[in-house]
C-alpha cells in the first residue's frame, strides 16, 4: 500500500473515471485552510478544506471531503459537499449523495440520481465553429420572415 494511502482510497483510485496520475490527496481527519495550486494531475479531497482550489487537472470530492470556497480545474467528481462556486472546463459530475451549495460553471454536467445542486448553472453555448454568430442570427430572422409572410 503505497504511504498514507488508505484501503478505500485504493478502492476508489481503482474505480475512478479520471486518470491515474494523482498528485495529491488529502484523508479523513486532515483540516487544511489556505488556497492551493494544483499544477497537474489529479487532487483527491476526502477531508476538510477552507480556501480556494485551482488545478490543471481533475480534482474529486470525495465522500467525507468538504470544501468550503471555490474551485477551478479541468473536471470535477464531487461525492462530499463543496460550498462555494464550481468552475470546470470539462466536465462536472455530482455523485450520489454529493452536494453542491453553489453556483457552478461547466460545458458538461451530469448528476447521479441523489445528487445535489443549490445555485445557478452555467452552460456555455456553442456555437458552428463555420459560422459566426451574427450569421446564424441573420439566417434565423430570414427563415421567420419567410414563415410569416402570407
Amino acid at each position: 500500500m503505497a504511504f498514507g494511502m488508505s484501503k478505500s482510497a485504493k478502492n476508489h483510485r481503482e474505480s475512478s473515471d479520471f486518470p491515474d496520475d494523482w498528485v495529491g490527496f488529502l484523508e479523513p481527519g486532515v483540516e487544511m485552510e489556505g488556497n492551493m495550486n494544483v499544477s497537474g494531475g489529479l487532487f483527491r479531497l476526502n477531508g476538510r478544506f477552507k480556501g480556494d482550489i485551482a488545478s490543471d487537472g481533475p480534482v474529486v470530492v470525495h465522500e467525507q471531503g468538504e470544501v468550503e470556497g471555490n474551485i477551478h480545474c479541468r473536471a470535477a467528481s464531487i461525492a462530499g459537499k463543496v460550498k462555494g462556486t464550481v468552475h470546470t472546463k470539462d466536465r462536472l459530475e455530482i455523485k450520489e449523495h454529493g452536494i453542491v451549495l453553489g453556483d457552478i460553471h461547466t460545458s458538461c454536467l451530469l448528476v447521479d440520481p441523489g445528487g445535489f445542486l443549490n445555485g445557478q448553472c452555467h452552460m456555455p453555448t456553442s456555437q458552428p465553429a463555420s459560422q459566426p454568430a451574427e450569421e446564424v442570427e441573420s439566417k434565423e430572422q430570414q427563415l421567420s420572415q419567410q414563415h410569416t409572410e402570407p
